[in-house]
Formats: structure tokens, C-alpha cells, sequence
């Protein structure tokens, strides 16, 4: 019955959609609007201040366009944006005014790539080769702290991608400025001699007191700024033709190693390191990156999580190197970040499988390079890694290759390469995908994948379809994915095997006159969606979720408050064993509830709630996240979180326990440059802590000295207390040629 219910349900709103669809979204302008670069006559000097005679010729007075909440209405306070340039650098004054002045302001940290959810801050796009698809975003808030990414299709981004560019800032009473440097070889643009350019460009703002999103050019608020077709432009430009970009990074680093009751004895031991990076822009168009005795001692370290679900736990990339161009290789499909498409995850390519054991205890890597060329029209990439031998693995070849053409205005098609190969033998996985905007508001993503591997002489299929509408009223998705039996991408993710997944949903987003307390309540967002998952060997359905949250508000000023509803079907072929407790098989049907609870982040107390409460499989589990920042000012953030899981006469034996994870993070800024951060957490399951420290000081842009220990505990197979202690210093230093 419930299934019926959902599937009318999901049926009435879409058809809703389809005669709703476009309301809002409206098509990009034909009449792009423009700001106009000059050259500069005197030196900038960059210090947040813009009283250079050259930004008084470089001044604008177009007005910025509100995106949210209001879109289309004038802005509700001023945004000047300027541009000047000489033959080093394209330079930006931003002025964002605000009559409260300073006490207007918010941020919470000094965090390189800040949360905009929790900062004032502007955010500037660049299309040099105006495809319409490519992006390079620089964003700054009102300390100076940066934030930058690479975006492609406004569907694949490069978030920890850094690039080489500088800003400084000032406040005042009257608002806030920013003044941005940023070097011709960080920016992409093709060889034109002696001629002017003209680049897709736009500008947003967020005043993050009234949660107020305006830009320079307007684009539909369900998108964002990074959908270059929306973008202005930026003209009369005169960049020095594309020359030598090379840029070169080594490193040196001492270490001190302390083990306890490891069962292989292995004794202490300090060591000397040394290596480095080479990134090469042969052209425009392509980029080379080398790397040899890569080391990754700055990259946050994982944190433990307790799983309750059927689903293996993805930890995200951490590590510099990879992260660049992630989006040419990350070709797959995964769960959306307000929890629409589903829950699968396929990805053929993931780049923990290099350089990581299946625990995530550093693999050393000797050598690496990746190529990478993007044009208008053809994509393409190619990574080979050699990774060093370690106690359970052989010394074990990398290779990737991909290659994407664009067809029309927005789509594309490609294929993606893996190969791991040692002495053990070899794996190779072949992948083909296609992603088709079909308008503004539709969009197909499809992609099969075929893994092979002369170890067990297994061959594999996996792959998925998935649509999903999008207007400023709706979201509706259907995701149909498989993974068969001996799917094995041993350089790739998938969340489950042997499974057929079908996911539709929807949401309805209204903003109308009948919103309750207009004054605090921005959006009511409900929705309804299904996870089915059929076992694919044999056809007979293993799992069912019927979801519906007919609460969901989102706040004016950004926190949110929702309820779900699920009702579970679960068929286990075989023991599942969630944090300690056995599960037999059998056929389990129940209800659980979920309340979602935010405060507006960027305030100087801040928190939330998330609470998991009903049945489970033949017992009850109440599951809750508790979260709370204190952030007294951008110089000191201190965030508190509590996970607990009661179990309640879950599994057989019949069984009650409490699994408690506590988690504390620290930052401590001198500004954004010298940092210290820490993170502490403690599992009562095993009653292990874990805690890392790093200080950071950034002493030129991109140039780094690194203090970091280290601390992880754990029981080993002889069931002894067993830690690990890592003192590292490391200093690099970055030269652009």
C-alpha cells in the first residue's frame, strides 16, 4: 500500500512539473551585459584600498540583479565591480556596500575554500575560450580569505583546485573591498596577437545578513553563476600572448615514525624526504603535471564514521595532486547534496585506489604525471603512477586514460581507460558516458562500464541512466543504475554490488504568497522519491525505501527545517553486521522517522540537528548528529560533534547497546596565511582516539611550511591496543617561470 501511495504521488507532481516546467527559468539574453577592462597607466599596488588613479577609469555603474530571494528585482545594495590590466596581471576592485558597515559582516573562519553558506563573500567566473562550458571561479570574503575551483558543464567541479592569485581586502563603515590579482599564466585564453578579447565573465555576491545572492549578469537561482551560458562579458582585454608557464613546486620534509604493539615489530624511525611537483601549460589548451617522490603530509586525514547502512562509506580526495582536473576523469553516478538521484555510487576512476591501502594508510608513489587537453571541442586526459611496494602489495603501475567530444552546444560523449597492473596481475576497466542537456531545465547523464581482470578471471558490467528536470519550482530525477556480481574497477568506487537500482523523485520548491511567517521562512521545499534495489544475479528485490518529507522550510536567513517519513523493506541473502551486531537473514519491513534541524551557519553560535528514530530490522535504533560551531570571531572556530547509535534488541543474538563517536575541530588564525588546526575524535565502540594537528604557514602564495602530527589508534588481529604516532615538517616552495 504504502508503494501505491508514493508512486501516485510522485505521478501527481511530475505531471504538475511538466505543466509547470519553465515558469521561471528563463533563456540566456541575447543582449549580453559588459564591463569594460582598461589598461592600467601607473602600478597597482594591491592592498584592498582601490585609491590608485586607474580603478577611477575602470569604474562601472551597472547594477547587479538579485538572484535570491527575489529574482529579476534590483539588488538590494550596491555591488561596483571594476578591471584593470597591465602585462603580469588582470586586476579587480570590488566594492560591496552595505549601510550597517562592519557589523554587517560574517564569517567564521579563515579556511581556504570557505562554505559560502557561512561567509560574505563575491565570487568572479571566467570563460576565456567563450564555450559556454568551461569555468574558472576565484572568490573571495571580506578577510581576504580565498576560495577558487574549476567547473565544466556547471555539472563537474574541481573545488580544491588552487590557483596562483592574490587578494587583499579592507572594511569599512560604508561596506567592504576587495582588490584581486590575478597573473596572465594562471588564466586560460587563446593566442590572439595584437588583438582586443573578449571573455564570458560574471560576478555574484552574497550578503550572507539578509542572505542576499545579486550578479552582475542574471541567471536563474535553481543554477548557478557557473553556468557560463547565463554569463556577461568582460571586453577590451589585451592579454600578452600565452608564453613559457611553467611552474615548479619541490618540497623537503623530516619525519619522525613511533609505533606500539605493531605484531611486526616495526621499530621507529625518522626519515629525510625530498620531491616536488612540475606543472608545465605547453599551450592554452593543455597542461602537463609531474610528480616524484610525491608525498602528501598536508592532506587532511579521514575521520572515522559509524555506518548503520548497506552502503560502503566513500571518503572523499583530499590530496593536492589529484584533485586538479578531477572533473575530466570523474566520469559516474552519486547521491546529490539535498539527497536527490539516489544513493548509488559508481565511479570508474577514484583516486584513493593510488597512493592508499583499503584503510587509508599511505601508499609511498615514486613517480607520476598526467596530461590534460580541453578545447572547445575535444577533451581529453591521461595519468600514469607508479606506486612503491609495501608490506601486503607489489610494486603496482597506474594508467588512465580519457577522451570526451563535445557535440552541439551542450552535449557530449566519451570513454574512460583504467588499468592496475603488478606482478599479482592486472585489472582493466573500459567505460563509455554521455551527458545531454536537452534544455535549460533537462539534462540525461548515461554511462556503461565493463571491468576485467586476470586475477580471478571475472568479467563485470556496471551502469546507469539518469535524468533530471530542474526549474525553480521543481526537481524531478529517475536514476536506473546496475552493478553485476563481478564488477570489480579495483582503481574505481561502487557503494554495492550484484544490484539493480531504480530511484525516482521529486521535489516542489514554493515560494508563494501562502507561506506562513514570510519573515522567517523563505522556501517550503516537500518531496517524495523511492530506492528499489533488486539483486542482479538473480532478479529477487533486496531492498525498498518509500520516502516522503512533507516538512521542509528553508529560513531566510539560512538554516532549515524538514521531517522524513520512510517505510523499509529489507530482504538480507546473508549476515549484515552493523557496528558489532549480527543481522540474519530474512525478510524485515518498518517505518523510520528523520528530523533535520539548521541554524543559520554563519552566525557566531551556530548548530544543528539531525535525529533517526524508528524501527530497525526486528528491533528499534535511534541514530542522532549533533553539531554546534562557536566562531566568536574569524580568527578562532571551534565546532563540537556528537553521533550516537542506541540500538535497541536489534539482530541474534537480541542485542542493546550505545555507540557514541565525539568529534572536536579547532582552527586558530592569525590571518589567513598562518594557521593552526586540529581535530580530535573518540569511538566508544573500540574506545580509540584519533587526533591530527597541523600548523600551516602560507609564507608566499602557494608556498608552504608545514608542522603535523599525527595520532591513530586501533585493535590489531592479536587484539592489542596498537597506535601510531607521525611527526612530520615539511617546507615547499613554489616558482613560477
Amino acid at each position: 500500500m504504502p508503494f501505491r501511495l508514493l508512486l501516485t504521488l510522485i505521478s501527481t507532481l511530475f505531471l504538475q512539473a511538466l505543466y509547470a516546467q519553465d515558469a521561471s527559468v528563463f533563456r540566456p539574453d541575447s543582449n549580453r551585459r559588459e564591463l569594460r577592462a582598461h589598461p592600467a597607466k601607473d602600478l597597482i599596488r594591491v592592498d584592498g584600498r582601490l585609491d590608485e588613479k586607474d580603478w577611477k577609469q575602470g569604474s562601472t555603474e551597472i547594477p547587479f540583479i538579485q538572484i535570491e530571494p527575489l529574482q529579476g528585482a534590483p539588488a538590494g545594495l550596491e555591488t561596483k565591480i571594476r578591471a584593470v590590466y597591465n602585462r603580469q596581471y588582470l586586476y579587480f576592485g570590488v566594492f560591496c556596500r552595505d549601510s550597517l558597515g562592519k557589523k554587517a559582516i560574517r564569517a567564521t573562519d579563515f579556511r581556504r575554500d570557505f562554505s559560502p553558506r557561512q561567509h560574505d563573500h563575491i565570487g568572479i567566473s571566467f570563460d576565456g575560450f567563450n564555450d559556454n562550458r568551461n569555468s574558472m571561479a576565484l572568490y573571495s570574503n571580506a578577510y581576504g580569505v580565498q576560495r577558487d575551483l574549476l567547473n565544466f558543464d556547471d555539472l563537474y567541479t574541481d573545488l580544491d583546485w588552487d590557483g596562483l592569485w592574490k587578494v587583499r581586502t579592507h572594511r569599512t563603515d560604508s561596506g567592504w573591498y576587495a582588490e584581486i590579482a590575478v597573473p596572465w599564466q594562471t588564466l586560460r585564453y587563446p593566442r590572439k596577437k595584437d588583438s582586443l578579447q573578449t571573455w564570458g565573465f560574471n560576478v555574484y555576491r552574497n550578503r550572507r545578513l539578509s542572505n542576499e545572492i545579486s550578479a552582475f549578469s542574471a541567471y536563474p537561482r535553481s543554477f548557478s553563476f557557473l553556468r557560463m551560458a547565463y554569463s556577461g562579458l568582460l571586453t577590451n582585454l589585451q592579454p600578452p600572448p600565452p608564453s613559457r608557464n611553467l611552474r615548479i613546486q619541490p618540497f623537503i620534509l623530516g619525519s619522525y615514525d613511533q609505533y606500539r604493539n605493531n605484531p611486526s615489530s616495526v621499530p621507529d624511525k625518522s626519515a629525510f624526504r625530498y620531491g616536488g611537483d612540475v606543472k608545465w601549460a605547453i599551450t592554452p589548451h593543455s597542461i602537463l603535471d609531474l610528480t616524484f617522490n610525491t608525498d602528501f603530509a598536508q592532506a587532511d586525514a579521514d575521520r572515522q564514521v559509524n555506518n548503520v547502512t548497506r552502503f560502503s562509506v566513500f571518503f572523499p580526495e583530499r590530496r593536492q595532486f589529484f584533485l586538479e582536473n578531477a572533473s575530466l576523469f570523474g566520469t559516474g553516478v552519486a547521491p546529490g547534496e539535498d539527497l536527490s538521484g539516489g544513493s548509488m555510487r559508481i565511479q570508474p576512476f577514484f583516486s584513493r585506489r593510488i597512493g592508499l591501502d583499503n584503510t587509508g594508510n599511505p601508499i609511498p608513489i615514486d613517480a607520476g604525471g598526467r596530461f590534460v587537453y580541453r578545447s572547445s571541442r575535444t577533451n581529453l586526459g591521461a595519468m600514469l603512477m607508479r606506486q612503491q611496494a609495501n608490506a601486503g602489495t607489489p610494486a603496482t603501475n597506474f594508467f588512465i586514460g580519457r577522451f570526451s567530444q563535445n557535440l552541439g552546444r551542450l552535449n557530449r560523449m566519451g570513454a574512460l581507460v583504467t588499468a592496475k597492473q603488478n606482478s599479482g596481475g592486472h585489472n582493466i576497466v573500459s567505460t563509455v558516458d554521455g551527458f545531454f542537456r536537452l534544455s535549460e531545465s533537462h539534462q540525461l547523464n548515461m554511462m556503461l562500464s565493463h571491468s576485467g581482470s586476470n586475477r580471478s578471471n571475472g568479467q563485470g558490467f556496471a551502469g546507469f541512466a539518469q535524468y533530471y528536470y530542474v526549474s525553480n519550482q521543481w526537481k524531478f530525477w529517475w536514476t536506473q543504475s546496475f552493478v553485476t556480481k563481478n564488477y570489480n574497477p579495483e582503481t574505481g568506487f561502487v557503494s554495492r554490488t550484484d544490484v539493480i537500482a531504480t530511484t525516482p523523485g521529486v521535489f516542489w520548491y514554493y515560494r508563494g504568497r501562502h507561506l506562513p511567517f514570510p519573515k522567517l521562512i523563505r522556501a517550503f521545499e516537500p518531496g517524495a522519491w523511492m530506492e528499489m534495489y533488486h539483486q542482479a544475479s538473480t532478479g529477487q528485490l533486496t531492498e525498498r525505501t518509500l520516502s516522503f518529507n512533507p516538512v521542509w522550510f528553508n529560513f531566510q536567513q539560512g538554516g532549515y527545517l524538514g521531517y522524513i517519513i520512510n517505510h523499509n523493506f529489507q530482504q538480507l541473502t546473508e549476515t549484515f553486521s552493523p557496528l558489532g551486531v549480527d543481522i540474519l537473514p530474512g525478510k524485515y519491513r518498518y517505518f523510520t522517522h528523520q528530523v533535520y534541524y539548521s541554524t543559520d551557519p554563519s552566525r557566531k553560535i551556530s548548530g544543528g540537528l539531525d535525529y533517526n528514530f524508528g524501527a530497525y530490522y526486528n528491533g528499534k535504533l535511534r541514530t542522532a548528529n549533533l553539531r554546534l560551531q562557536l566562531s566568536p570571531s574569524p580568527h578562532f572556530s571551534l565546532l563540537t560533534q556528537y553521533n550516537v547509535n542506541q540500538f535497541e534488541e536489534v539482530g541474534t543474538p537480541v542485542t542493546s547497546k550505545t555507540v557514541s563517536l565525539y568529534s572536536f575541530s579547532g582552527r586558530l588564525a592569525l590571518n589567513p596565511r598562518i594557521q593552526l588546526i586540529g581535530f580530535y575524535q573518540r569511538n566508544s565502540e573500540n574506545n580509540l582516539g584519533n587526533y591530527n594537528i597541523r600548523f600551516s604557514w602560507e609564507y608566499e602564495p602557494l608556498s608552504y611550511i608545514y608542522i603535523v602530527f599525527n595520532h591513530r589508534g586501533f585493535d590489531n588481529t592479536q587484539n592489542k591496543r596498537q597506535t601510531e604516532d607521525h611527526s612530520i615538517i615539511k617546507l615547499s616552495y613554489l616558482k613560477q617561470l
